[in-house]
């Protein structure tokens, strides 16, 4: 094996050991890792106009959220309908109790 080869391999080990080490090194106490950042670099804050134009964009989001839920007319059976749903739930406790009786 020619001498070069054997040195571009090992290089490329070395390369491979120092990501994985530097990897592990990046991973702070909570466990989260900070290779996707550069270090240095801190956190963006957001100005307070921003954070009041988002907060305004949000509470129309539930305004016309709460809108289109509240236009809906509530439900509401009538007393017909009640009267035969209790009729018929008569007739099946009436078929219950003859069937008992039958195998009594």
């Amino acid at each position: 094996m020619d001498i070069n080869a054997i040195l571009i391999e090992l290089r490329a080990e070395r390369d491979s050991i120092d990501q994985a080490i530097a990897a592990l090194a990046a991973v702070n106490s909570t466990g989260r890792s900070l290779a996707g950042r550069a270090k240095g670099r801190t956190r963006r804050t957001m100005s307070a106009a921003a954070r009041a134009r988002i907060a305004a964009a949000q509470r129309a989001r539930w305004a016309k959220q709460k809108q289109a839920t509240a236009s809906k007319p509530a439900r509401r059976i009538s007393r017909a309908g009640r009267q035969r749903i209790a009729a018929a739930q008569r007739a099946r406790w009436a078929k219950v109790r003859a069937q008992q009786q039958r195998a009594a």
